[in-house]
């Protein structure tokens, strides 16, 4: 039923910033755990942030702390990833996607509704 969308990638130069918005639509929405993925070529899909249910508890991974933020807009219905000081080998697809009934997720394999992903290219 819900459908997420990504948006906000584009083309920047190392140390620039970007923000990735999700937006959901076409169901009943309630907030479940979220994440943010990235997918470089010839590589696995890896969690770079998760939010939970409560919109409270962040999880980053090593690579990314103290550079990205995951939030959300809960009257916009709207998840986000602040990206600061960006890296070359932060350039991949990246996508959201929810938990369903979840209060987190960590394991790809929970997630169970993905956007279809939004490419962000830093440039060296």
């Amino acid at each position: 039923q819900v459908q997420l969308r990504e948006s906000g990638g584009g083309l920047v130069q190392a140390g620039g910033s970007l923000r990735l918005s999700c937006t959901a639509s076409g169901g009943t929405f309630s907030w479940s755990a979220m994440g943010w993925f990235r997918q470089a070529p010839g590589k696995d899909r890896e969690l770079v942030a998760a939010l939970s249910s409560g919109g409270v508890s962040t999880y980053y991974a090593d690579s990314v702390k103290g550079r990205f933020t995951i939030s959300r807009d809960n009257a916009k219905k709207t998840l986000y990833l602040q990206m600061n000081s960006l890296k070359h080998e932060d350039t991949a697809v990246f996508y959201c996607a929810t938990a369903k009934y979840r209060a987190t997720a960590f394991k790809i394999e929970d997630y169970n509704y993905w956007g279809q992903g939004t490419q962000v290219t830093v440039s060296s």
